[in-house]
């Protein structure tokens, strides 16, 4: 145990450090911080601390006071060894141990930033941080490859699931909800690659997107009214476009009395209601048995008595048996999907039908998809770093062999104002949708002009 541990007497935890000024002494140190002289400082302090402290015995005692304790050590190691740091010296790399010992080593001031969407680790060498939908390159580094090795165990760990030569490649979260993606050699030529979608612990609300103009007051009015009238949803979009976001933001619309089951690769979704039950996949064990897919959680969630299924992403063989509860009275399910349009949303929808049953006819796919689906939205991320809804878009039917599609929204891009954020203007197409009587048959009456609304941007 740590010496001095008084339960009777603790000193009163130090004051904490607003992650501002972390970050100026994490990300912006000087260039003596980097030499390996103090790294290896560094990491002499915290074996010696580890050798020092019992952190099981430490598990059981509150999180502030054990802080609080260890730094008290930790400076006794640090002035008992010879070197030249000032008393701001001193701290910083206090600070820096007691990272690596409770949290994630030189990414936690980061992680500390709210103004942070995505942390990419590069190999030990190099990270970059993307802030308001651009990247830019931080002065944060790892000792080498086997201490970003350790920090991607650290976080894989915490939910079960592992990363080594047999298993070099990962999905994981953190306890926020952030999604992670780790893969180490010999798939990542150079090193060890980690990447961290950043979720904020308050999500943004459908106002808050209003307030932003991804979209107009009057395209979520719409879409308001459409999970409440218990539309089927897919919202489609590149890497980052924001659909998860989205789908957030209108999942707060769900009736508080209806029960919700959520299937998730890595559980991300942070939805308000009381009544959520939270599946997530199982990845294969060491002998390559024991995985659990989205598609037998979704098989298995129909026993559930859901009111509502959300499929964090269909992404594979899942999309068929989603599309069959849509039809088979799982009304107002929610999804995600990768495609650049709404007519690529309905292509690949189409593909990963087929991947399921390949004796499946085309058409017979692209009649369960006009009769499931009833809106696309289609969200994009801009060349300025911006998040649009770029579409609303309504499946009507099929005509032939072809499913059609109508425009209700969309955003037309006009071009690139001189600070290089991108002009445009969200229209309405002035097309009433044809689910219209199924809004009014729910009670929900939309303002006349909606469908003529134009939101220069």
């Amino acid at each position: 145990m740590l010496p001095n541990l008084d339960p009777r007497g603790i000193v009163q935890a130090d004051q904490q450090v607003s992650w501002e000024q972390r970050l100026m002494k994490n990300v912006g140190r000087s260039r003596g911080a980097l030499k390996p002289e103090y790294q290896e400082l560094k990491f002499t302090l915290h074996r010696k601390l580890l050798d020092k402290i019992n952190l099981e015995a430490l598990a059981t005692i509150d999180n502030q006071r054990v802080r609080s304790e260890v730094r008290q050590a930790l400076m006794t190691l640090i002035d008992g060894e010879q070197t030249l740091l000032s008393s701001v010296e001193k701290q910083q790399i206090c600070d820096e141990v007691l990272d690596e010992v409770f949290g994630l080593g030189p990414l936690e001031p980061l992680l500390q930033d709210p103004t942070i969407s995505d942390i990419l680790v590069n190999t030990h060498k190099q990270v970059y941080v993307e802030r308001r939908g651009l990247l830019e390159l931080t002065s944060v580094t790892f000792r080498d490859d086997p201490h970003l090795i350790r920090i991607i165990d650290k976080i894989v760990s915490q939910v079960g699931r592992r990363i080594d030569e047999s298993t070099p490649m990962v999905d994981a979260r953190l306890t926020d909800g952030s999604r992670v993606n780790a893969i180490i050699p010999p798939l990542a030529v150079d090193g060890p690659l980690l990447s961290i979608r950043r979720f904020s612990t308050d999500k943004l609300m459908p106002a808050d997107l209003v307030e932003r103009r991804a979209l107009t007051p009057g395209m979520m009015e719409l879409l308001e009214a459409a999970v409440k009238a218990r539309m089927n949803i897919i919202i489609a979009g590149g890497t980052g476009a924001g659909k998860t976001t989205l789908l957030n933001a209108l999942s707060s619309f769900i009736n508080s009395k209806e029960r919700i089951v959520t299937i998730e690769d890595a559980a991300e979704l942070q939805l308000k209601q009381p009544h959520v039950a939270r599946l997530e996949t199982r990845p294969p064990n060491l002998e390559g048995h024991g995985a659990v897919r989205q598609r037998e959680l979704l098989i298995n969630s129909l026993r559930m008595r859901p009111d509502r299924i959300v499929v964090g992403e269909c992404r594979g063989e899942e999309a068929l048996d989603m599309l069959q509860a849509m039809n088979t009275g799982h009304d107002g399910s929610l999804t995600t999907i990768h495609a650049n349009s709404p007519r690529d949303a309905v292509s690949r929808l189409e593909v990963m039908v087929s991947l399921a049953n390949a004796n499946m006819q085309l058409v017979s796919i692209r009649q369960q998809i006009s009769s499931a689906v009833n809106l696309l939205v289609q969200a994009s991320r801009l060349s300025d770093g911006s998040r649009r809804v770029t579409s609303v878009t309504e499946v009507t039917g099929m005509e032939g062999e072809v499913i059609t599609l109508q425009d209700i929204f969309v955003f037309e891009k006009r071009g690139l104002s001189p600070e290089g954020t991108v002009v445009g203007r969200f229209a309405a197409t002035g097309i009433r949708p044809k689910f219209y009587e199924k809004l009014l048959s729910a009670g929900i009456r939309l303002r006349p002009d909606l469908f003529d609304e134009v939101l220069e941007v």
